[in-house]
């Protein structure tokens, strides 16, 4: 593998997601209210906009004190992130599993982004639509902006048949959850991490092992 291509590849992917991220999400805040609905692909496919407290998805974590330690948590983990992808490429670790790191970094710190400084440089989209830079300044300090969510993708809707326990005769929605391009990202990371450490990392371990092998005989 070298290393200077795939580490110009996590750099270029890397910019590309933040830039995308960034620019969707300054979009929205500049230009809708909290609440605001935009049909993109009939019903099923919407901008939504709200602001996250907490987690991905829209999973809130409670209070101030809440809010910095997820802040501080999501600066640390993508800290250590970032670090194992440099290790990673130095010790000319699989392409794959490089990418699929990138893609949870870059979303995590475009995550972070948004707690760490739209507090500061945007305030409230309640009732109109947030100004860049207010003369009165941000609506929350440092490390505690909210998350810009967006996406949203109702893709079916209907009511739980009575005999269902607990939820019987209550409306539900698939896929409900609102989200940003970071969020995507991070999926989209964690998903093909997974499938690669659960399916193809054996393989090539076992590979590895019979060239070995072979070349020792």
């Amino acid at each position: 593998m070298d290393k200077k291509k795939i580490t110009r590849l996590v750099i270029i992917l890397m910019a590309a997601i933040l830039v995308v991220d960034q620019v969707v999400k300054f979009l929205v805040k500049t230009h809708m209210q909290i609440g605001e609905d935009i049909p993109l692909i009939g019903t099923w496919c919407r901008l939504h906009f709200v602001e996250n407290e907490g987690f991905a998805f829209g999973t809130a974590i409670g209070g101030v004190t809440g809010k910095y330690i997820l802040t501080l948590l999501r600066i640390v983990a993508s800290g250590f992130i970032a670090w194992l992808i440099a290790k990673y490429i130095r010790e000319g670790q699989r392409r794959p599993l490089i990418i699929y790191l990138t893609l949870i970094l870059a979303g995590a710190v475009g995550n972070i982004i948004d707690s760490c400084f739209y507090g500061l440089i945007f305030n409230e989209s309640y009732y109109s639509v947030a100004t860049l830079f207010p003369p009165e300044g941000g609506y929350a300090p440092f490390l505690q902006g909210r998350v810009v969510d967006m996406f949203y993708l109702p893709l079916f809707e209907g009511t739980w048949p009575l005999w269902v326990p607990l939820v019987g005769g209550q409306r539900f929605e698939f896929f409900s959850a609102i989200f940003n391009v970071a969020d995507s990202a991070v999926t989209i990371g964690v998903v093909w991490l997974l499938i690669d450490q659960l399916f193809i990392a054996p393989k090539h371990s076992k590979s590895d092992e019979t060239e070995d092998a072979e070349t020792e005989s």
